[in-house]
Protein backbone atom coordinates (compact mmCIF):
# COMPACT_ATOMS: atom_id res chain seq x y z
CA UNK A 1 0.00 0.00 0.00
CA UNK A 2 1.28 3.51 -1.10
CA UNK A 3 1.83 6.40 1.45
CA UNK A 4 -0.78 8.75 0.39
CA UNK A 5 -3.04 5.84 0.41
CA UNK A 6 -2.30 4.36 4.01
CA UNK A 7 -2.64 8.67 4.71
CA UNK A 8 -6.49 8.55 3.56
CA UNK A 9 -7.26 5.32 5.37
CA UNK A 10 -5.73 7.12 8.15
CA UNK A 11 -7.67 10.20 7.30
CA UNK A 12 -10.92 7.93 7.13
CA UNK A 13 -10.21 6.15 10.72
CA UNK A 14 -9.66 9.95 12.30
CA UNK A 15 -13.50 11.35 10.54
CA UNK A 16 -15.25 8.11 12.03
CA UNK A 17 -14.02 8.75 15.52
CA UNK A 18 -14.80 12.60 14.91
CA UNK A 19 -17.92 11.64 14.32
CA UNK A 20 -18.65 9.96 17.82
CA UNK A 21 -19.13 13.65 18.81
CA UNK A 22 -19.62 13.46 22.29
CA UNK A 23 -18.57 16.79 22.95
CA UNK A 24 -21.73 18.07 21.52
CA UNK A 25 -24.31 16.22 23.25
CA UNK A 26 -25.19 19.11 25.90
CA UNK A 27 -24.94 22.28 23.77
CA UNK A 28 -27.48 24.25 23.06
CA UNK A 29 -26.06 26.90 20.56
CA UNK A 30 -26.76 27.27 16.95
CA UNK A 31 -25.06 27.87 14.19
CA UNK A 32 -26.27 30.68 11.11
CA UNK A 33 -28.91 31.42 13.54
CA UNK A 34 -31.06 28.23 13.19
CA UNK A 35 -28.93 24.73 12.99
CA UNK A 36 -28.22 23.27 16.28
CA UNK A 37 -24.34 22.77 16.40
CA UNK A 38 -24.77 18.76 16.48
CA UNK A 39 -26.40 18.75 13.25
CA UNK A 40 -23.80 21.07 11.81
CA UNK A 41 -21.37 18.70 13.01
CA UNK A 42 -22.51 16.14 11.61
CA UNK A 43 -23.00 17.76 8.47
CA UNK A 44 -19.53 18.74 8.43
CA UNK A 45 -18.48 14.99 9.08
CA UNK A 46 -20.33 13.95 6.04
CA UNK A 47 -19.05 16.53 3.49
CA UNK A 48 -15.30 15.15 4.97
CA UNK A 49 -16.35 11.79 4.40
CA UNK A 50 -17.30 12.34 1.14
CA UNK A 51 -13.76 14.10 0.19
CA UNK A 52 -12.03 11.72 2.11
CA UNK A 53 -13.34 8.60 0.26
CA UNK A 54 -13.31 10.59 -3.21
CA UNK A 55 -9.58 11.48 -2.58
CA UNK A 56 -9.29 7.25 -1.58
CA UNK A 57 -11.06 7.12 -5.08
CA UNK A 58 -8.49 8.93 -6.84
CA UNK A 59 -4.98 7.73 -4.60
CA UNK A 60 -5.78 3.98 -4.24
CA UNK A 61 -8.24 2.58 -6.40
CA UNK A 62 -6.64 -0.87 -7.83
CA UNK A 63 -5.54 0.06 -11.34
CA UNK A 64 -4.72 -3.65 -12.14
CA UNK A 65 -8.49 -4.23 -11.65
CA UNK A 66 -9.88 -1.80 -14.04
CA UNK A 67 -6.77 -3.45 -16.14
CA UNK A 68 -8.36 -6.78 -15.80
CA UNK A 69 -12.08 -5.33 -16.69
CA UNK A 70 -10.62 -3.64 -19.29
CA UNK A 71 -9.47 -7.06 -21.32
CA UNK A 72 -11.91 -8.49 -23.86
CA UNK A 73 -12.88 -11.97 -22.44
CA UNK A 74 -11.84 -15.34 -24.81
CA UNK A 75 -15.49 -16.57 -23.86
CA UNK A 76 -16.96 -13.21 -25.03
CA UNK A 77 -15.69 -13.74 -28.52
CA UNK A 78 -16.72 -17.28 -29.14
CA UNK A 79 -19.85 -16.58 -28.00
CA UNK A 80 -20.73 -13.92 -31.04
CA UNK A 81 -19.47 -16.52 -33.56
CA UNK A 82 -21.99 -18.10 -35.37
CA UNK A 83 -22.13 -21.98 -34.09
CA UNK A 84 -22.71 -23.87 -37.61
Amino acid sequence: MSGSARFGWGLMAVITVLHFDFWNWETTSVVFGFLPTGLAWQAGISLAAAAGWALLMNVAWPSRVEAWAARPSALADESTEDPS
